[in-house]
């Protein structure tokens, strides 16, 4: 018996997001676009893009137990949390963080960051976006956040390194 050939193997979809079509949270200077959710994906990866203005915060500290989170400087400087060392990424840059490693990221003081996130293996997170810009806008109990930890892979962790390097920025 011979193996189908691979492109003959349904193993998911070709995935085309147009940037006009795309959902987009927020506003100028701190947007979120959401690019492609594992369900759109057949579960191989989720992907959003994250616009900061200067010195924003974007993710606290949290981590993911079955997905890495890939994040690609497209403009700007990005101050990230990798476990407990805090190093900034800039324009070019690539970082790929594993799961269980504790991560967070904001933009640094001076400087805004344009950022392509990716998730693999991806998680339904749009969800979870739409919720924190509902509690941006008074919408929703932030306490949701806490409740949506295991459904979204997303688990919030306290750091020290993070506080003091936030604080260091904003003073």
């Amino acid at each position: 018996m011979t193996e189908p050939h691979p492109r003959d193997t349904p193993k998911g979809r070709p995935v085309l997001v147009r940037r006009d079509e795309a959902e987009v949270l927020g506003t100028a200077p701190g947007t979120m676009t959401l690019l492609a959710d594992a369900s759109a994906t057949s579960g191989f990866l989720s992907s959003s893009r994250t616009a900061l203005g200067r010195g924003k915060d974007g993710a606290t500290p949290h981590y993911h137990r079955a997905s890495a989170e890939m994040f690609f400087i497209l403009d700007g400087r990005l101050q990230v949390l990798i476990g407990d060392e805090v190093v900034t990424a800039r324009e070019g840059d690539l970082l790929v963080v594993p799961p269980h490693t504790p991560h967070a990221f904001a933009a640094p003081p001076d400087s805004a960051a344009d950022v392509l996130i990716v998730l693999t293996p991806g998680v339904d997170r749009f969800d979870y976006f739409r919720l924190l810009d509902r509690i941006r806008h008074g919408q929703a109990d932030p306490q949701e956040v806490l409740r949506t930890q295991e459904r979204f892979d997303n688990h919030f962790v306290d750091n020290a390194a993070w506080s003091q390097a936030r604080s260091a920025s904003k003073t």
